[in-house]
């Protein structure tokens, strides 16, 4: 009596899910392949100041395709095909943003070329590293490493923190550099990085750093603080502990502080 429960029980259980997975696919836009292309023609010409009600008419069949491929590779494929592609051409700002904001949901290695050439231009990078940040593919992260050489001030400040969002381990070393450079945005946001990503290579770079200003060594130091949080929150208390001891008897009280607070914590006491 009990298996007849349990197995009745479980196909009531596989019938919901069933049930739920056909509900959503009934949910999901159909793929109109001609609105798609036509949405594609306008955004040749699209800028910003459209009202809402226009833009739906105009960019929805893009909208909808986003979700509407999920499931079809090669329609995503597609897709994204002709979202980079708006990249390279000479479409507006404002219909590159608009593309932008899809690839962060769809993009893969494919887009990274696009994407990449516009990592110098002081337009458009922003929306550029945005969405390197967030494709999953080493072929974005080997873009942003990349982009160090070809970009300065600002836009280099950028990209460094971009490869700390990703919490990329190759960069260390560039990064590592870079907080010794003579722009202080430039190591200020190399430090912030390096602090980012959070790893015993990372925390021991920023120990060995030489920062070129007290405003560069003070963000070293909280940098190395954020490593040290970093390690202790996935368990590495020896890692987190060289952190702080490291930190212990700087000439900064609150960095003193906190590096005793962490030292507790690494090593299992109450504050």
């Amino acid at each position: 009596m009990q298996y007849q429960t349990i197995t009745r029980s479980a196909v009531a259980t596989a019938a919901t899910v069933l049930g739920a997975a056909a509900a959503m696919a009934e949910d999901k836009p159909a793929l109109d392949k001609a609105a798609i292309d036509k949405a594609f023609e306008a955004l040749k010409t699209f800028n910003w100041g459209v009202d809402h009600n226009k833009y739906r008419a105009l960019l929805g069949p893009i909208e909808d395709a986003v979700p509407a491929t999920h499931g079809d590779a090669a329609a995503r494929k597609e897709l994204e095909t002709k979202l980079a592609a708006v990249l390279s051409s000479e479409a507006s700002r404002a219909a590159k943003d608009f593309v932008g904001r899809k690839l962060t949901i769809i993009g893969t290695a494919d887009s990274v070329p696009a994407l990449a050439a516009l990592l110098p231009d002081k337009d458009l990078s922003h929306m550029a590293r945005h969405v390197l940040e967030r494709v999953p593919a080493p072929e974005a992260a080997k873009a942003l490493r990349d982009a160090l050489a070809k970009t300065s001030g600002a836009l280099k400040a950028g990209v460094i923190g971009s490869l700390g969002a990703r919490r990329d381990a190759a960069s260390i070393a560039d990064l590592a550099a870079l907080v010794g450079d003579s722009d202080a945005s430039v190591a200020v946001a190399a430090a912030t990085a390096l602090g980012d990503i959070g790893s015993v290579e990372s925390a021991k770079a920023l120990q060995d750093a030489k920062p070129a200003s007290d405003p560069v060594k003070l963000r070293v130091a909280d940098a190395q603080l954020t490593a040290g949080e970093l390690l202790l929150t996935a368990g590495d208390k020896a890692g987190a502990l060289a952190v702080y001891k490291s930190l212990i008897a700087s000439s900064e009280k609150n960095v003193r502080l906190a590096a005793t607070r962490g030292l507790l914590l690494a090593s299992g006491k109450k504050e």
